[in-house]
C-alpha cells in the first residue's frame, strides 16, 4: 500500500506536466473532478448498500474541500503567479513535520527521536531534489503564502480524518470528496471563463491520467494508509514523491538527472526508513505494566 501511494501521488505531477500548455489550471482541475465525480458517483449509485447520513456527508465534504480544493488550488495558483515549482514543492514537503507536531496535541500521537531525525532529514532530501528550482521566482511576496495554505489544508484534512475515526467506506468517502471538488472547481472555472475544454487528445489523456492514477489512486491510497497507520508514518511517505516525480520525468520526458538530485533521492529514502523503522525491543521487562493514556 505504501508503494502504491508513493507512485500514485507522484503521478499527479506527471499529469500536470502532460496537461501543461493545453488548458488553464481551472479548466484542468474542473474537468479532472467532473470526470472523477461522474465515474465514482455512478459507481456509488449502482452499488450503494446504505444511505449516507448528513453528518457523514458533511465530514467528507469538508475533508475533500481541504485536501483537494485548498491543497491543489494553493499549489497550482502559486506556481501560476511565479513561485518556483521547487519552492512550492519544498513548502508542501513540510507537511510531515507540521502534521506530526500538531498530531501530538490533536491525536496524542508522539514521534520517537529516530522518527524526528527522519522527518528533518527528509525535508533536507527534498531540498536537494528540488534545489534547482528554488531560485528565480517573480511572484509577489503574498503568493508564497499559497503553498503554505495548501500544505496546511492537507494537514487539517489528515488530522480531521484521523480524529473522526470515520467508518464511512473509502469509496463513499472519495465519492463525496470528488463531488465537492467538482462543484468548487466548476464554479471557479465559470467565474474565470475557463469552462470550455480544448479538443486536444493530449488534454483528455492527461485528464484520464490524473483521474485514475492521481485522484482515485493517490487519494485512495492516502486515506487507506492513514486509516491503518499513524499520521507520522503516512505523512513521511510524501518525502518520496519529489524523488519519484524526478525519476518519472527522466523516463517519460527525458529530463536530466543531476548528482544533487540523486543524492536527494538517497537522503529521502533513508529518512523514510528512519520514520517507518520499528524500534527494537529492549529485552528488559518493565517493573510495572505501562498504562496507555486515553485517546
Amino acid at each position: 500500500m505504501r508503494t502504491g501511494f508513493v507512485l500514485m501521488w507522484s503521478s499527479g505531477f506527471v499529469g500536470a506536466a502532460l496537461a501543461a500548455g493545453t488548458a488553464g489550471t481551472a479548466t484542468t482541475l474542473m474537468w479532472r473532478f467532473l470526470v472523477a465525480a461522474a465515474l465514482i458517483g455512478g459507481w456509488w449509485w449502482l452499488t450503494r448498500r446504505r444511505t449516507l447520513s448528513l453528518a457523514e456527508i458533511g465530514l467528507q465534504a469538508g475533508i475533500g474541500l481541504l485536501s483537494q480544493c485548498v491543497y491543489l488550488s494553493g499549489i497550482f495558483w502559486s506556481v501560476n503567479l511565479g513561485v518556483p515549482s521547487g519552492t512550492a514543492a519544498l513548502i508542501a514537503a513540510m507537511q510531515p513535520i507540521v502534521a506530526t507536531v500538531l498530531g501530538q496535541f490533536v491525536l496524542g500521537e508522539h514521534a520517537s527521536k529516530g522518527q524526528w531525525a527522519g522527518l528533518v532529514l527528509g525535508l533536507a532530501g527534498v531540498a536537494l531534489v528540488v534545489g534547482g528550482d528554488l531560485a528565480g521566482g517573480t511572484a509577489p511576496a503574498l503568493a508564497y503564502g499559497l503553498p503554505v495554505l495548501a500544505m496546511l489544508g492537507l494537514v487539517a484534512a489528515t488530522l480531521i480524518e484521523r480524529r473522526s475515526g470515520t467508518t464511512t467506506a473509502l469509496g463513499d468517502s472519495l465519492a463525496i470528496q470528488c463531488v465537492t471538488s467538482a462543484v468548487v472547481f466548476t464554479a471557479v472555472a465559470a467565474v474565470t471563463g475557463q469552462l470550455v475544454p480544448p479538443a486536444s487528445g493530449s488534454f483528455w489523456f492527461a485528464i484520464g491520467w490524473v483521474v485514475l492514477l492521481s485522484t482515485f489512486g493517490g487519494y485512495g491510497f492516502y486515506w487507506l494508509n492513514l486509516r491503518r497507520g499513524s499520521v507520522t508514518s503516512v505523512s513521511s511517505l510524501l518525502y518520496l514523491t519529489p524523488p519519484t516525480t524526478m525519476l518519472a520525468a527522466f523516463l517519460l520526458f527525458g529530463e536530466t538527472l543531476d548528482p544533487r538530485g540523486l543524492a536527494g533521492v538517497a537522503v529521502c529514502a533513508v529518512a523514510v526508513f528512519l520514520v517507518l523503522r520499528k524500534p527494537r525491543p529492549s529485552g528488559k521487562a518493565p517493573a510495572e505494566p505501562a498504562r496507555c493514556p486515553a485517546s
